[in-house]
């Protein structure tokens, strides 16, 4: 079968996936607040450009040659062919909009019944926030030219290949996809290992290469603008209906399903983080609200077409409580998570991931049966393998990445970069100036 098809696509079903397109683009923006506000006033626009960066530099890498790894023919079961959609040859021509002449309708290469072109840049949306997810564990310390470099070889030797085995299915860009998706047939509807496990594990290793942040964990890194965290939590929160509801690809019963799970979810998960931190702490925060909300996302993300209510709410109160507690792990062990990516997306990740081989029932549109609705144990243990090799493969794979270039270029931002912040130090700006030019807040109040 030749590839990719040509046909006529389904108004209804690409109307609701450009959307989605554009929600999951809107979720790099709301990470770039939800980090930005977390970190100190000296370090916002640095932190908010490492999220605005990768929508540049990976959006070109995607174009040339990613969405071909992630969605080509398969190759050894690792990786798509890189030269099939190279430079996105085959995605974009055909015959736009039909005629009054029955015999000359619309024709353009499609993925189902969505143009590839808009397949494929829903899939970019994926990848971008991928990539942006990473930095929040290397806050206030890396160089920004490493972070480029990093982020550029991390996504092509990392997430595509991870993509094509996760969301490559077999039958719609080729004969045969990813190993996850169709051989193992691990459920991971819109991403917990190709998105968040593989973004916590590179988080993991990077911050651990990097070092640990001067002071830590002595010195407080207070969030400097809680307003921008709950702000880019709700962005998060919907964009990500983009994100789950999106990956149906078609406006459906799946996609409201998926939908009604992830607000469900997200919602359990608020509520038992903040349960967690009243207990702990005995004050429920804001920064445990949005953090929570993210939490409950994150986990919802893999299993929200095998779940039904029930299972959204164990979902997001197991995810929302375990990820609470595991904020609290790089304290323990000594690794300077800045932003709690390892906590919030690798557990969250790992969390959702698994709990589909326990919760899953029939009933959702995955119509799998997991151990607790009498499905044995098979699920679960096909929702390890899958699980688990993305985070070993995540992990070696990127500390061959950062090693290489701590060796050559750098990583790590000099000691008076550091200091300075590296609002000044990396870009020669600051978020925020008090006073007028050439004088002092005092000398403003003078002149009011």
């Amino acid at each position: 079968m030749a590839f990719p098809l040509i046909g006529a696509p389904d108004a209804g079903d690409t109307a609701w996936m450009l959307a989605s397109a554009a929600l999951v683009l809107l979720m790099t923006p709301g990470l770039a607040f939800f980090y930005g506000g977390m970190v100190r006033g000296k370090n916002v626009l640095n932190m908010i450009m490492m999220s605005v960066s990768a929508m540049g530099l990976i959006t070109i890498l995607w174009c040339l040659y990613g969405f071909s790894m992630a969605f080509g023919e398969d190759k050894g079961k690792l990786v798509g062919d890189p030269l099939q959609y190279f430079g996105l040859k085959g995605v974009l021509g055909g015959d736009y909009l039909a005629t009054t002449d029955p015999a000359a309708p619309a024709a353009i290469p499609l993925f189902g019944t969505i143009p590839l072109s808009v397949f494929v840049a829903f899939q970019l949306m994926f990848a971008i926030i991928t990539v942006a997810l990473i930095s929040g564990a290397v806050a206030d310390r890396l160089k920004f030219g490493s972070w480029l470099v990093f982020a550029g070889i991390w996504a092509t030797v990392v997430y595509f290949p991870v993509a094509h085995w996760v969301f490559a299915f077999s039958g719609y860009t080729g004969e045969n996809g990813g190993w996850i998706a169709n051989n193992l047939k691990a459920i991971d509807f819109a991403g917990g290992t190709a998105v968040h496990i593989n973004a916590g594990a590179a988080g993991l290793v990077l911050c651990l290469i990097l070092g640990k942040r001067k002071g830590w964990p002595k010195t407080p890194f207070r969030p400097h603008n809680l307003p921008f965290v709950m702000l880019g939590a709700g962005l998060l929160w919907f964009g990500w209906y983009g994100f789950n509801a999106g990956s149906a690809l078609s406006a459906n019963g799946v996609a409201g399903a998926t939908f009604l799970t992830t607000t469900i979810a997200t919602a359990a998960a608020m509520m038992a983080w903040l349960l967690v931190e009243k207990i702990r702490d005995g004050h429920p925060t804001s920064l445990g609200a949005a953090s929570g909300i993210v939490a409950g996302l994150v986990a919802i993300t893999p299993a929200c077409s095998s779940v039904n209510v029930v299972g959204a709410l164990a979902v997001g109160v197991v995810s929302g409580a375990l990820c609470a507690l595991a904020v609290g792990l790089k304290f323990r062990f000594g690794f300077d998570d800045s932003l709690d990516v390892v906590g919030v997306h690798l557990v969250g990740g790992l969390v959702g991931t698994l709990i589909v081989g326990l919760v899953a029932t029939s009933e959702a549109p995955a119509g799998v049966d997991g151990l607790f609705y009498g499905g044995g144990v098979e699920q679960l243990k096909l929702q390890a393998v899958g699980a688990f090799a993305v985070l070993a493969y995540s992990l070696v794979a990127t500390a061959v990445i950062a090693y290489a270039i701590k060796f050559t270029i750098g990583l790590r931002a000099s000691e008076e970069s550091e200091a300075a912040g590296l609002d000044e130090a990396e870009h020669a700006e600051t978020a925020y100036d008090f006073a007028a030019v050439g004088g002092t807040a005092r000398t403003l109040v003078k002149e009011a």
